[in-house]
C-alpha cells in the first residue's frame, strides 16, 4: 500500500532553517517524480517543489534559492531543505508523488517559523 511518511518539522525562528524528510513505500520510488506540497491554516495545499526521476528539480518562485529538494532513491526518502525561512512558510508540509496520489496523502509535518 502507498504511504508516505514527513518528518523534520519544527519551531524555528525567521531566518533559520529545517531538513524535512519524507519516507515513501508501496511503489517504484526510482521511476516515480515527488513533490513537497505545504497547507497553511484556512489555505488550499499547494505544490513547493518537484523532483523528477532524473534528479531535474523544479521550485515555486515563493521558494526559489531558498528551498532544494532532493531524493535518495536507495533510502526511498525525499528531502526538502529549507533555509532562509520566512513565517509565511508557516504550514503543514506533506509529500506526495507528482502528480499526487490523492487518496495516499499522510499526516505531514508542521513547520512554524516565527518572526
Amino acid at each position: 500500500q502507498v504511504q508516505f511518511v514527513e518528518s523534520g518539522g519544527g519551531l524555528v525562528q525567521a531566518g533559520g532553517s529545517l531538513r524535512l524528510s519524507c519516507a515513501a513505500s508501496g511503489m517504484t520510488f526510482s521511476i516515480n517524480a515527488f513533490g513537497w506540497y505545504r497547507q497553511a491554516p484556512g489555505k488550499q495545499r499547494d505544490l513547493v517543489a518537484i523532483i523528477y526521476s532524473d534528479g531535474t528539480r523544479s521550485n515555486v518562485d515563493s521558494v526559489k534559492g531558498r528551498f532544494t529538494i532532493s531524493r535518495d532513491n536507495a533510502k526511498n526518502t525525499v528531502y526538502l531543505q529549507m533555509n532562509s525561512l520566512k513565517p509565511e512558510d508557516t504550514a503543514v508540509y506533506l509529500c506526495n508523488r507528482y502528480p499526487a496520489f490523492n487518496n495516499y496523502w499522510g499526516q505531514g509535518t508542521q513547520v512554524t517559523v516565527s518572526s
